[in-house]
Protein backbone atom coordinates (compact mmCIF):
# COMPACT_ATOMS: atom_id res chain seq x y z
CA UNK A 1 0.00 0.00 0.00
CA UNK A 2 1.48 3.32 -0.60
CA UNK A 3 1.34 6.21 2.43
CA UNK A 4 -0.60 9.29 1.15
CA UNK A 5 0.32 12.77 3.56
CA UNK A 6 -3.42 13.83 2.79
CA UNK A 7 -3.89 16.92 0.86
CA UNK A 8 -6.93 15.11 -1.00
CA UNK A 9 -5.54 15.97 -4.54
CA UNK A 10 -3.76 19.58 -3.64
CA UNK A 11 -0.68 20.33 -5.38
CA UNK A 12 2.38 21.33 -3.14
CA UNK A 13 3.78 24.18 -4.54
CA UNK A 14 7.57 23.17 -3.78
CA UNK A 15 9.16 20.55 -2.36
CA UNK A 16 10.99 22.68 0.15
CA UNK A 17 7.70 24.35 1.74
CA UNK A 18 6.24 21.60 3.95
CA UNK A 19 3.61 21.59 6.82
CA UNK A 20 2.87 20.24 9.90
CA UNK A 21 2.46 16.33 9.67
CA UNK A 22 0.20 13.75 11.89
CA UNK A 23 1.85 10.27 12.63
CA UNK A 24 -1.42 8.82 12.41
CA UNK A 25 -2.61 6.59 9.45
CA UNK A 26 -5.86 5.61 7.85
CA UNK A 27 -7.22 3.32 5.71
CA UNK A 28 -9.05 5.02 2.70
CA UNK A 29 -12.09 2.77 1.75
CA UNK A 30 -12.27 3.52 -1.50
CA UNK A 31 -8.36 3.13 -2.73
CA UNK A 32 -7.47 1.10 -0.23
CA UNK A 33 -4.41 3.09 0.30
CA UNK A 34 -2.89 4.25 3.47
CA UNK A 35 -3.47 8.31 4.24
CA UNK A 36 -1.46 10.94 7.05
CA UNK A 37 -3.97 13.32 8.34
CA UNK A 38 -2.95 16.58 8.67
CA UNK A 39 -5.74 16.97 11.53
CA UNK A 40 -5.60 20.73 11.71
CA UNK A 41 -8.94 21.21 11.53
CA UNK A 42 -8.39 22.93 7.89
CA UNK A 43 -10.32 22.34 4.49
CA UNK A 44 -8.51 21.09 1.57
CA UNK A 45 -7.61 22.70 -1.74
CA UNK A 46 -7.91 21.66 -5.15
CA UNK A 47 -4.65 23.34 -6.48
CA UNK A 48 -1.51 25.61 -4.90
CA UNK A 49 -0.33 25.06 -1.49
CA UNK A 50 -2.55 22.68 1.18
CA UNK A 51 -1.64 25.90 3.63
CA UNK A 52 -2.96 28.78 1.21
CA UNK A 53 -6.28 30.32 2.21
CA UNK A 54 -7.25 31.15 -1.14
CA UNK A 55 -6.16 32.28 -4.33
CA UNK A 56 -4.82 35.47 -5.48
CA UNK A 57 -7.54 38.44 -6.40
CA UNK A 58 -6.94 38.61 -10.14
CA UNK A 59 -8.26 41.96 -12.40
CA UNK A 60 -7.26 44.37 -14.51
CA UNK A 61 -8.80 47.47 -14.33
CA UNK A 62 -8.20 48.27 -10.65
CA UNK A 63 -7.09 46.28 -7.30
CA UNK A 64 -7.76 47.42 -3.85
CA UNK A 65 -6.61 45.20 -0.89
CA UNK A 66 -6.65 46.70 2.87
CA UNK A 67 -7.14 45.31 6.08
CA UNK A 68 -11.09 45.92 6.44
CA UNK A 69 -13.50 44.66 4.04
CA UNK A 70 -15.57 47.81 3.48
CA UNK A 71 -12.72 49.72 3.10
CA UNK A 72 -11.78 47.71 0.34
CA UNK A 73 -15.02 48.32 -1.16
CA UNK A 74 -14.59 51.89 -0.72
CA UNK A 75 -11.47 52.35 -2.41
CA UNK A 76 -12.79 49.99 -5.74
CA UNK A 77 -16.57 52.32 -5.26
CA UNK A 78 -13.58 55.55 -5.74
CA UNK A 79 -11.96 53.82 -8.61
CA UNK A 80 -14.68 53.08 -10.98
CA UNK A 81 -16.09 56.67 -10.21
CA UNK A 82 -13.62 57.78 -12.15
CA UNK A 83 -10.34 58.25 -9.14
CA UNK A 84 -7.07 57.35 -9.29
CA UNK A 85 -5.22 55.04 -7.32
CA UNK A 86 -4.49 57.95 -4.94
CA UNK A 87 -8.10 58.76 -4.63
CA UNK A 88 -9.00 55.79 -3.66
CA UNK A 89 -6.31 54.59 -1.41
CA UNK A 90 -7.09 57.98 0.42
CA UNK A 91 -10.80 57.19 0.43
CA UNK A 92 -9.95 53.78 2.22
CA UNK A 93 -7.60 55.29 4.61
CA UNK A 94 -9.86 57.82 6.24
CA UNK A 95 -12.61 54.65 5.84
CA UNK A 96 -9.94 52.37 8.10
CA UNK A 97 -9.14 55.21 10.66
CA UNK A 98 -12.91 54.93 11.38
CA UNK A 99 -13.14 51.26 11.16
CA UNK A 100 -9.72 49.85 12.15
CA UNK A 101 -9.12 52.45 15.35
CA UNK A 102 -7.45 50.12 16.89
CA UNK A 103 -4.54 50.61 14.09
CA UNK A 104 -4.67 54.22 12.92
CA UNK A 105 -6.64 57.14 12.81
CA UNK A 106 -6.06 60.60 11.39
CA UNK A 107 -3.90 61.40 14.98
CA UNK A 108 -1.29 59.64 13.71
CA UNK A 109 1.25 59.83 10.94
CA UNK A 110 1.63 58.45 7.40
CA UNK A 111 4.19 57.88 5.02
CA UNK A 112 3.57 56.73 1.23
CA UNK A 113 5.34 55.03 -1.84
CA UNK A 114 3.95 55.65 -5.11
CA UNK A 115 4.48 54.55 -8.56
CA UNK A 116 3.07 57.50 -10.93
CA UNK A 117 2.55 56.32 -14.65
CA UNK A 118 3.62 59.61 -15.85
CA UNK A 119 7.26 60.40 -14.88
CA UNK A 120 7.90 56.32 -14.69
CA UNK A 121 9.35 56.62 -11.16
CA UNK A 122 8.77 55.97 -7.43
CA UNK A 123 8.10 59.29 -5.39
CA UNK A 124 8.22 59.01 -1.46
CA UNK A 125 6.50 60.77 1.12
CA UNK A 126 7.24 60.97 4.90
CA UNK A 127 4.19 62.52 6.55
CA UNK A 128 5.20 62.08 10.08
CA UNK A 129 4.88 65.04 13.06
CA UNK A 130 7.37 66.70 15.27
CA UNK A 131 7.52 66.64 19.05
CA UNK A 132 6.63 69.95 21.02
CA UNK A 133 8.50 73.02 19.60
CA UNK A 134 7.79 74.42 23.75
CA UNK A 135 9.28 71.37 25.80
CA UNK A 136 13.10 70.36 26.01
CA UNK A 137 14.40 67.38 27.01
CA UNK A 138 14.88 68.21 30.25
CA UNK A 139 10.97 69.28 30.18
CA UNK A 140 10.02 65.91 29.28
CA UNK A 141 12.34 63.98 31.77
CA UNK A 142 10.81 66.48 34.55
CA UNK A 143 7.42 65.54 33.61
CA UNK A 144 7.66 61.61 33.37
CA UNK A 145 10.03 61.14 36.51
CA UNK A 146 12.84 59.31 36.83
CA UNK A 147 12.12 56.13 34.38
CA UNK A 148 14.31 55.30 31.99
CA UNK A 149 12.18 55.48 28.98
CA UNK A 150 8.61 57.49 27.82
CA UNK A 151 5.33 55.84 28.56
CA UNK A 152 3.27 54.86 25.90
CA UNK A 153 0.30 56.68 27.18
CA UNK A 154 -1.19 59.59 28.15
CA UNK A 155 0.57 62.99 26.82
CA UNK A 156 4.25 61.98 27.20
CA UNK A 157 4.24 60.46 24.08
CA UNK A 158 2.30 62.87 21.97
CA UNK A 159 3.45 64.14 18.52
CA UNK A 160 1.43 66.45 15.77
CA UNK A 161 -0.41 63.89 14.05
CA UNK A 162 0.87 63.84 10.26
CA UNK A 163 -1.99 62.20 8.22
CA UNK A 164 -4.16 64.67 7.31
CA UNK A 165 -1.54 67.11 5.59
CA UNK A 166 0.22 64.12 4.31
CA UNK A 167 -3.67 62.89 2.15
CA UNK A 168 -3.92 66.67 0.98
CA UNK A 169 -0.01 66.22 -0.17
CA UNK A 170 -0.38 63.20 -1.98
CA UNK A 171 -3.74 64.02 -3.15
CA UNK A 172 -2.59 67.47 -4.67
CA UNK A 173 0.20 65.71 -6.62
CA UNK A 174 -1.60 62.60 -7.63
CA UNK A 175 -5.84 62.93 -7.22
CA UNK A 176 -8.39 63.35 -9.66
CA UNK A 177 -11.92 63.47 -7.68
CA UNK A 178 -12.22 66.39 -5.01
CA UNK A 179 -11.58 65.73 -1.38
CA UNK A 180 -14.69 65.86 -0.45
CA UNK A 181 -15.43 63.06 -2.27
CA UNK A 182 -13.12 60.71 -0.95
CA UNK A 183 -14.27 61.58 2.64
CA UNK A 184 -17.80 61.05 1.87
CA UNK A 185 -17.38 57.08 2.22
CA UNK A 186 -16.13 58.06 5.82
CA UNK A 187 -18.25 60.42 6.75
CA UNK A 188 -21.36 58.61 5.62
CA UNK A 189 -20.35 55.19 7.01
CA UNK A 190 -19.20 57.49 10.93
CA UNK A 191 -23.06 58.81 10.85
CA UNK A 192 -25.01 55.30 9.85
CA UNK A 193 -22.82 53.06 11.26
CA UNK A 194 -21.03 49.52 10.69
CA UNK A 195 -20.36 46.57 11.90
CA UNK A 196 -17.27 45.81 13.62
CA UNK A 197 -15.39 42.84 13.09
CA UNK A 198 -14.33 39.92 14.60
CA UNK A 199 -10.03 40.95 15.17
CA UNK A 200 -10.94 44.66 15.48
CA UNK A 201 -14.01 44.23 18.42
CA UNK A 202 -11.17 41.63 20.03
CA UNK A 203 -8.84 44.44 20.29
CA UNK A 204 -11.40 47.22 21.10
CA UNK A 205 -12.02 44.97 24.06
CA UNK A 206 -8.39 44.98 25.41
CA UNK A 207 -7.63 48.79 24.86
CA UNK A 208 -11.18 49.61 27.18
CA UNK A 209 -9.35 47.30 29.60
CA UNK A 210 -6.33 48.52 29.12
CA UNK A 211 -7.21 52.49 29.07
CA UNK A 212 -9.54 52.51 32.15
CA UNK A 213 -6.35 50.29 34.34
CA UNK A 214 -4.36 53.27 33.17
CA UNK A 215 -6.20 55.82 33.85
CA UNK A 216 -6.44 54.30 37.29
CA UNK A 217 -2.72 54.03 37.86
CA UNK A 218 -2.52 57.52 36.84
CA UNK A 219 -1.25 57.37 33.46
CA UNK A 220 -3.69 58.46 31.21
CA UNK A 221 -4.59 61.76 32.25
CA UNK A 222 -8.12 62.11 30.70
CA UNK A 223 -10.33 58.78 30.42
CA UNK A 224 -14.36 60.43 29.72
CA UNK A 225 -13.43 61.47 25.45
CA UNK A 226 -12.30 57.76 24.70
CA UNK A 227 -15.26 56.05 26.61
CA UNK A 228 -18.27 58.54 24.94
CA UNK A 229 -16.69 58.17 21.57
CA UNK A 230 -15.66 54.35 21.46
CA UNK A 231 -17.82 52.84 24.18
CA UNK A 232 -21.82 51.17 23.61
CA UNK A 233 -23.34 51.85 27.07
CA UNK A 234 -19.91 51.63 28.62
CA UNK A 235 -18.49 48.69 26.81
CA UNK A 236 -16.50 48.28 23.98
CA UNK A 237 -18.43 46.90 20.84
CA UNK A 238 -18.71 43.42 19.98
CA UNK A 239 -18.29 41.34 16.94
CA UNK A 240 -20.93 42.56 14.50
CA UNK A 241 -22.46 45.14 16.64
CA UNK A 242 -23.48 48.58 14.76
CA UNK A 243 -20.22 51.52 15.76
CA UNK A 244 -20.82 54.88 14.78
CA UNK A 245 -18.04 57.70 15.66
CA UNK A 246 -20.75 61.17 14.77
CA UNK A 247 -17.83 63.14 16.49
CA UNK A 248 -15.75 61.74 13.50
CA UNK A 249 -17.94 62.33 10.91
CA UNK A 250 -18.03 66.28 11.71
CA UNK A 251 -14.29 66.43 12.20
CA UNK A 252 -14.00 64.87 8.61
CA UNK A 253 -17.13 67.24 7.31
CA UNK A 254 -14.88 70.60 8.39
CA UNK A 255 -11.44 69.33 6.68
CA UNK A 256 -13.72 67.81 3.31
CA UNK A 257 -14.72 71.32 3.75
CA UNK A 258 -11.98 74.05 4.49
CA UNK A 259 -8.46 71.27 3.16
CA UNK A 260 -5.87 70.57 5.89
CA UNK A 261 -6.02 74.10 7.56
CA UNK A 262 -9.03 72.85 8.93
CA UNK A 263 -7.52 70.64 10.72
CA UNK A 264 -3.72 72.54 11.56
CA UNK A 265 -4.91 76.24 11.62
CA UNK A 266 -8.68 76.01 11.91
CA UNK A 267 -11.39 75.16 14.79
CA UNK A 268 -9.58 71.77 14.83
CA UNK A 269 -6.28 73.33 15.63
CA UNK A 270 -8.00 74.79 18.64
CA UNK A 271 -9.94 72.37 19.75
CA UNK A 272 -6.86 70.44 20.22
CA UNK A 273 -4.96 73.52 21.61
CA UNK A 274 -7.20 73.80 24.47
CA UNK A 275 -7.19 70.12 24.85
CA UNK A 276 -3.81 69.89 25.42
CA UNK A 277 -4.04 72.96 27.93
CA UNK A 278 -6.97 71.44 30.17
CA UNK A 279 -5.05 68.30 30.78
CA UNK A 280 -1.36 69.40 30.59
CA UNK A 281 -0.29 68.22 27.24
CA UNK A 282 3.15 69.46 25.60
CA UNK A 283 1.24 70.40 21.84
CA UNK A 284 -0.03 73.88 20.94
CA UNK A 285 -1.64 75.40 18.11
CA UNK A 286 1.96 76.64 16.92
CA UNK A 287 2.95 72.85 16.64
CA UNK A 288 0.05 72.27 14.52
CA UNK A 289 0.04 75.29 12.43
CA UNK A 290 3.61 74.66 11.75
CA UNK A 291 3.43 70.89 10.74
CA UNK A 292 4.32 69.93 7.02
CA UNK A 293 4.96 66.68 5.42
CA UNK A 294 8.43 66.01 3.37
CA UNK A 295 8.83 64.28 -0.25
CA UNK A 296 11.72 61.97 0.10
CA UNK A 297 13.37 59.33 -2.33
CA UNK A 298 12.95 55.84 -1.99
CA UNK A 299 16.16 53.96 -1.40
CA UNK A 300 16.69 50.65 -3.07
CA UNK A 301 19.17 47.83 -2.92
CA UNK A 302 18.62 44.79 -5.83
CA UNK A 303 18.27 41.55 -4.77
CA UNK A 304 18.64 38.41 -7.24
CA UNK A 305 17.57 41.06 -10.07
CA UNK A 306 14.39 42.47 -8.21
CA UNK A 307 15.05 45.93 -7.11
CA UNK A 308 13.64 46.35 -3.23
CA UNK A 309 12.42 49.47 -2.33
CA UNK A 310 11.52 51.54 1.44
CA UNK A 311 11.66 54.89 2.57
CA UNK A 312 15.12 56.29 4.23
CA UNK A 313 14.79 56.91 7.94
CA UNK A 314 13.45 58.36 10.60
CA UNK A 315 11.57 55.19 9.15
CA UNK A 316 12.93 51.38 9.67
CA UNK A 317 12.74 50.71 6.03
CA UNK A 318 16.37 50.11 5.37
CA UNK A 319 16.68 47.58 8.02
CA UNK A 320 14.85 45.33 5.88
CA UNK A 321 17.21 46.75 3.26
CA UNK A 322 20.01 45.74 5.30
CA UNK A 323 18.90 42.38 5.87
CA UNK A 324 18.70 41.63 2.11
CA UNK A 325 22.45 42.53 1.19
CA UNK A 326 22.92 40.19 4.05
CA UNK A 327 21.04 37.42 3.06
CA UNK A 328 22.45 37.60 -1.09
CA UNK A 329 25.58 35.91 0.51
CA UNK A 330 23.33 32.67 1.39
CA UNK A 331 20.91 30.14 -1.20
CA UNK A 332 17.92 30.50 0.47
CA UNK A 333 16.52 28.25 -1.95
CA UNK A 334 18.48 25.61 -1.88
CA UNK A 335 18.08 25.30 2.27
CA UNK A 336 14.21 25.10 2.20
CA UNK A 337 11.67 27.73 3.20
CA UNK A 338 10.85 27.60 6.82
CA UNK A 339 13.82 24.79 7.13
CA UNK A 340 16.19 25.35 10.67
CA UNK A 341 19.18 26.69 8.40
CA UNK A 342 16.56 29.49 6.88
CA UNK A 343 15.03 30.34 9.69
CA UNK A 344 18.47 30.78 11.41
CA UNK A 345 20.33 32.51 9.08
CA UNK A 346 17.25 35.04 8.58
CA UNK A 347 16.69 35.36 12.40
CA UNK A 348 20.65 36.24 12.84
CA UNK A 349 20.67 38.60 9.57
CA UNK A 350 17.67 40.25 11.67
CA UNK A 351 19.69 40.90 14.59
CA UNK A 352 22.81 42.33 12.55
CA UNK A 353 20.25 45.03 11.33
CA UNK A 354 18.70 45.83 14.43
CA UNK A 355 21.92 46.96 15.84
CA UNK A 356 22.37 49.18 13.51
CA UNK A 357 18.84 50.26 13.31
CA UNK A 358 19.10 51.05 17.24
CA UNK A 359 22.66 52.78 16.82
CA UNK A 360 21.71 55.30 13.67
CA UNK A 361 18.48 55.21 12.16
CA UNK A 362 16.92 58.92 13.23
CA UNK A 363 15.11 62.12 12.16
CA UNK A 364 17.77 62.92 9.42
CA UNK A 365 17.55 66.68 9.99
CA UNK A 366 19.21 65.52 13.32
CA UNK A 367 21.58 62.86 11.92
CA UNK A 368 22.95 62.10 8.72
CA UNK A 369 23.77 58.30 7.62
CA UNK A 370 25.86 57.41 5.06
CA UNK A 371 23.27 55.12 2.88
CA UNK A 372 25.07 54.22 -0.23
CA UNK A 373 27.52 52.45 2.52
CA UNK A 374 24.90 51.12 4.84
CA UNK A 375 23.58 49.65 1.41
CA UNK A 376 26.38 48.41 -0.15
CA UNK A 377 27.30 44.66 -1.24
CA UNK A 378 30.56 45.46 0.57
CA UNK A 379 29.03 46.15 3.98
CA UNK A 380 26.50 43.51 3.07
CA UNK A 381 29.36 40.97 2.93
CA UNK A 382 31.34 42.01 6.08
CA UNK A 383 28.06 41.98 7.61
CA UNK A 384 27.21 38.32 6.79
CA UNK A 385 30.48 37.19 8.00
CA UNK A 386 29.36 37.71 11.46
CA UNK A 387 26.88 34.75 11.77
CA UNK A 388 27.91 31.40 12.53
CA UNK A 389 25.49 29.04 10.58
CA UNK A 390 25.50 26.31 13.64
CA UNK A 391 25.09 28.89 16.67
CA UNK A 392 22.44 31.88 17.68
CA UNK A 393 24.43 34.83 18.59
CA UNK A 394 23.80 36.15 21.91
CA UNK A 395 25.38 39.94 21.99
CA UNK A 396 25.94 41.71 18.73
CA UNK A 397 27.53 45.18 17.77
CA UNK A 398 26.63 48.00 15.59
CA UNK A 399 28.53 48.00 12.32
CA UNK A 400 31.14 50.40 10.83
CA UNK A 401 31.08 54.14 12.72
CA UNK A 402 31.44 55.19 9.18
CA UNK A 403 27.55 54.91 8.80
CA UNK A 404 27.72 58.28 10.67
CA UNK A 405 28.17 61.58 8.63
CA UNK A 406 26.41 64.25 11.03
CA UNK A 407 -1.42 47.49 15.84
CA UNK A 408 -0.82 50.08 12.54
CA UNK A 409 -2.64 49.59 9.44
CA UNK A 410 -1.34 48.79 5.52
CA UNK A 411 -3.45 49.19 1.99
CA UNK A 412 -2.26 49.49 -1.57
CA UNK A 413 -4.51 50.75 -4.40
CA UNK A 414 -3.74 50.40 -8.16
CA UNK A 415 -5.82 51.94 -11.23
CA UNK A 416 -6.14 51.43 -14.76
CA UNK A 417 -3.70 53.73 -15.65
CA UNK A 418 -0.63 52.11 -13.88
CA UNK A 419 -0.71 54.02 -10.84
CA UNK A 420 0.44 52.15 -7.58
CA UNK A 421 0.01 53.29 -4.03
CA UNK A 422 1.72 51.67 -0.99
CA UNK A 423 0.34 53.17 1.79
CA UNK A 424 0.90 52.69 5.63
CA UNK A 425 -0.28 54.76 8.86
CA UNK A 426 -0.69 54.46 12.72
CA UNK A 427 -1.16 55.27 15.72
CA UNK A 428 1.26 53.27 16.82
CA UNK A 429 1.17 50.97 19.98
CA UNK A 430 -2.55 50.27 19.07
CA UNK A 431 -5.17 52.90 19.55
CA UNK A 432 -2.79 55.38 20.79
CA UNK A 433 -2.14 57.45 23.86
CA UNK A 434 -5.84 56.81 25.05
CA UNK A 435 -6.51 60.39 24.59
CA UNK A 436 -9.46 61.34 22.32
CA UNK A 437 -9.80 65.59 22.24
CA UNK A 438 -12.79 67.59 23.14
CA UNK A 439 -15.83 66.40 20.25
CA UNK A 440 -13.12 65.39 17.55
CA UNK A 441 -13.86 61.66 17.35
CA UNK A 442 -10.20 60.14 17.15
CA UNK A 443 -7.21 59.37 19.31
CA UNK A 444 -3.80 60.77 19.41
CA UNK A 445 -0.59 58.60 18.45
CA UNK A 446 1.88 57.90 20.98
CA UNK A 447 4.76 57.34 18.44
CA UNK A 448 6.59 59.67 20.76
CA UNK A 449 7.26 56.83 23.10
CA UNK A 450 9.87 56.07 19.93
CA UNK A 451 12.56 58.82 21.55
CA UNK A 452 15.68 58.01 23.25
CA UNK A 453 16.33 59.48 26.49
CA UNK A 454 20.27 58.85 26.40
CA UNK A 455 21.84 62.02 25.45
CA UNK A 456 24.30 61.72 22.47
CA UNK A 457 22.13 59.32 20.90
CA UNK A 458 20.68 60.33 17.65
CA UNK A 459 17.15 59.69 18.46
CA UNK A 460 17.22 61.53 21.90
CA UNK A 461 14.54 63.28 22.02
CA UNK A 462 14.24 67.10 21.22
CA UNK A 463 12.01 69.75 20.75
CA UNK A 464 10.47 70.15 17.33
CA UNK A 465 11.78 66.49 15.89
CA UNK A 466 10.61 63.97 14.68
CA UNK A 467 10.71 60.43 16.02
CA UNK A 468 11.96 57.23 15.07
CA UNK A 469 9.39 55.43 13.12
CA UNK A 470 8.43 51.93 12.64
CA UNK A 471 5.42 52.46 9.92
CA UNK A 472 7.35 51.73 6.82
CA UNK A 473 5.71 50.82 3.30
CA UNK A 474 7.58 48.63 0.31
CA UNK A 475 7.69 48.77 -3.44
CA UNK A 476 9.57 45.88 -5.72
CA UNK A 477 10.51 46.95 -9.50
CA UNK A 478 11.61 44.86 -12.15
CA UNK A 479 14.11 46.27 -14.77
CA UNK A 480 12.46 49.72 -13.87
CA UNK A 481 9.09 48.35 -13.86
CA UNK A 482 6.42 48.43 -11.16
CA UNK A 483 6.23 45.41 -10.06
CA UNK A 484 5.13 44.80 -6.45
CA UNK A 485 3.02 47.35 -3.88
CA UNK A 486 3.69 45.23 -0.58
CA UNK A 487 3.38 46.18 3.43
CA UNK A 488 3.56 44.20 6.23
CA UNK A 489 1.98 46.24 9.05
CA UNK A 490 3.23 45.13 12.97
CA UNK A 491 6.05 47.42 15.32
CA UNK A 492 9.46 45.77 14.00
CA UNK A 493 7.54 42.93 12.58
CA UNK A 494 8.02 45.20 9.58
CA UNK A 495 11.21 44.92 8.35
CA UNK A 496 10.99 41.19 8.95
CA UNK A 497 7.93 40.75 7.51
CA UNK A 498 9.31 42.76 4.01
CA UNK A 499 11.97 40.41 3.75
CA UNK A 500 10.39 37.37 4.16
CA UNK A 501 7.37 38.14 1.97
CA UNK A 502 10.60 39.68 -1.02
CA UNK A 503 12.15 35.78 -0.44
CA UNK A 504 9.12 33.58 -0.17
CA UNK A 505 8.29 35.43 -3.82
CA UNK A 506 11.81 35.62 -5.12
CA UNK A 507 13.43 32.32 -3.48
CA UNK A 508 10.73 30.49 -3.32
CA UNK A 509 8.41 31.43 -5.98
CA UNK A 510 4.75 31.67 -4.35
CA UNK A 511 2.33 33.55 -5.88
CA UNK A 512 1.41 36.49 -3.76
CA UNK A 513 -1.43 35.02 -1.78
CA UNK A 514 0.68 32.22 -0.62
CA UNK A 515 3.62 34.40 0.07
CA UNK A 516 1.61 35.82 2.90
CA UNK A 517 -0.36 32.78 4.03
CA UNK A 518 3.11 31.00 4.56
CA UNK A 519 4.05 30.43 8.28
CA UNK A 520 6.43 33.22 9.83
CA UNK A 521 8.98 33.93 11.98
CA UNK A 522 9.27 37.24 14.18
CA UNK A 523 12.87 37.90 16.42
CA UNK A 524 12.15 39.92 19.30
CA UNK A 525 15.12 41.15 21.84
CA UNK A 526 17.34 43.29 19.65
CA UNK A 527 18.62 46.49 21.09
CA UNK A 528 15.35 48.95 21.10
CA UNK A 529 16.17 51.89 18.74
CA UNK A 530 15.82 53.84 22.18
CA UNK A 531 18.80 52.63 23.25
CA UNK A 532 17.28 50.86 26.24
CA UNK A 533 17.72 46.77 27.12
CA UNK A 534 20.67 45.92 24.69
CA UNK A 535 20.41 42.81 23.59
CA UNK A 536 22.94 40.32 25.69
CA UNK A 537 20.81 36.50 25.56
CA UNK A 538 19.85 36.29 21.85
CA UNK A 539 16.80 37.21 22.55
CA UNK A 540 13.12 35.17 21.69
CA UNK A 541 12.60 33.85 17.78
CA UNK A 542 8.56 33.52 18.09
CA UNK A 543 7.38 31.10 15.29
CA UNK A 544 4.03 30.21 13.79
CA UNK A 545 2.60 26.40 14.80
CA UNK A 546 3.33 25.74 10.83
CA UNK A 547 6.45 25.37 11.52
CA UNK A 548 7.43 21.79 11.46
CA UNK A 549 8.72 20.49 14.84
CA UNK A 550 12.17 18.93 14.01
CA UNK A 551 12.80 22.38 12.42
CA UNK A 552 11.76 23.76 15.99
CA UNK A 553 14.11 20.89 17.70
CA UNK A 554 17.18 21.78 15.65
CA UNK A 555 16.63 25.80 16.06
CA UNK A 556 17.50 25.33 19.89
CA UNK A 557 19.82 23.29 19.73
CA UNK A 558 21.59 26.23 17.71
CA UNK A 559 21.13 28.43 20.91
CA UNK A 560 17.89 29.68 19.65
CA UNK A 561 14.87 30.58 22.22
CA UNK A 562 11.47 29.78 20.97
CA UNK A 563 8.26 30.77 21.70
CA UNK A 564 5.21 29.21 19.51
CA UNK A 565 2.72 32.10 19.25
CA UNK A 566 -0.03 33.42 17.51
CA UNK A 567 0.60 37.31 17.73
CA UNK A 568 3.12 39.19 16.89
CA UNK A 569 3.21 38.16 12.65
CA UNK A 570 1.78 41.29 11.57
CA UNK A 571 -0.41 42.24 8.44
CA UNK A 572 -0.18 41.87 4.71
CA UNK A 573 -1.35 43.45 1.52
CA UNK A 574 0.21 43.25 -1.60
CA UNK A 575 -0.47 44.01 -5.41
CA UNK A 576 1.51 42.63 -8.03
CA UNK A 577 1.69 43.74 -11.30
CA UNK A 578 2.36 40.72 -14.19
CA UNK A 579 4.86 42.05 -16.57
CA UNK A 580 3.86 40.49 -19.33
CA UNK A 581 -0.19 40.30 -19.17
CA UNK A 582 -0.33 43.56 -17.04
CA UNK A 583 -3.18 41.83 -14.75
CA UNK A 584 -2.89 43.14 -11.38
CA UNK A 585 -2.54 39.89 -8.81
CA UNK A 586 -3.77 40.84 -5.06
CA UNK A 587 -3.38 39.26 -2.01
CA UNK A 588 -4.60 39.90 2.06
CA UNK A 589 -3.89 39.38 5.22
CA UNK A 590 -5.52 35.94 6.70
CA UNK A 591 -4.54 37.01 9.95
CA UNK A 592 -6.67 39.71 9.94
CA UNK A 593 -10.08 41.27 8.54
CA UNK A 594 -9.61 42.19 5.51
CA UNK A 595 -9.55 41.49 1.86
CA UNK A 596 -8.08 42.10 -1.62
CA UNK A 597 -10.81 42.90 -4.35
CA UNK A 598 -10.34 44.12 -8.46
CA UNK A 599 -12.19 44.96 -11.17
Amino acid sequence: MKILSLVLGCAVLASTISFAKSSDTIVDDVTGELVQLREDGRGDRVVGSPWATRSPILAVNGMAATSHPLATQVAIDILQDGGSAMDAAIAANAAIGLMEPTGNGIGGDLFAIVWDPKTQKLHGLNGSGRSAKGQSLAQLKAKIGDVSQIPNWGTAPVTVPGTVDAWFELHQKFGKLPMATNLSPAIRYANEGFPVTEVIAYYMDIYQKRYERLFKAGEIEEIENYQSTYLIDGKAPVHGQLFSNPDLAKTLEKIAKGGRDAFYKGDIAKTMDGYFKRIGGPLRYEDFAEHSSEWINPVSVNYRGYDVWELPPNGQGIAALQMLTVLENYDLKSMGHNSADYLHVMTEAKKLAFEDRARFYADPTYQNINLDYLLSEKYGKQRAQRIDMKKAANQLEHGDPKLIEGDTIYLTVADKDGMMVSLIQSNYRGMGTGLVADGLGFIFQNRGAQYSLTPGHPNVYAANKRPFHTIIPAFITKDNKPYMSFGLMGGAMQPQGHVQMVTNIVDFEMNVQQAGDAARFHHKGSTSPTWEGRMKDGGVLELESGVQANVVRALQKRGHKIHITSGPFGGYQAILKDLASGVYHGASEMRKDGQAQGY
